[in-house]
């Protein structure tokens, strides 16, 4: 992708939360804070699996199902984007994990950055 003045630097937030309820509303208040253009929850739907989490929580072998957020947002908006995921979560210690995006379509990527705040 050529660079352009118009593309800010953007990245992919993965969040995961233990149900329906908590995916609808997070990503709800994401969207409507515009702290991400666009939230994805891959949930699990007639035979389609949703996300199954395995993991070692004060000492013991877990395994919950959950669902995934996907989340387009700004690189600069991680910070207010992971401590509102922190306020609004029902984990002690959610999930966030943020990945650049290297590339992509020129017009979605002006479109996220135009859906977004600036900080």
């Amino acid at each position: 992708m050529e660079a352009s003045n118009k593309i800010v630097p953007s990245i992919v937030v993965y969040v995961t939360v233990p149900n329906k309820d908590l995916g609808i509303k997070l990503a709800g208040s994401i969207v409507k804070e515009k702290l991400a253009a666009c939230v994805n929850r891959l949930i699990t739907f007639l035979i389609v699996p949703g996300v199954e989490s395995v993991y070692e929580w004060q000492g013991e072998i877990q395994t919950d199902s959950e669902e995934l957020l996907i989340i387009k947002t700004r690189e600069s908006l991680l910070e207010a984007l992971t401590e509102h995921v922190k306020a609004n979560h029902e984990y002690d210690a959610p999930e966030v994990i943020a990945m650049p995006i290297v590339g992509g379509s020129p017009q979605y990527l002006e479109w996220l950055k135009n859906s977004t705040r600036d900080k």
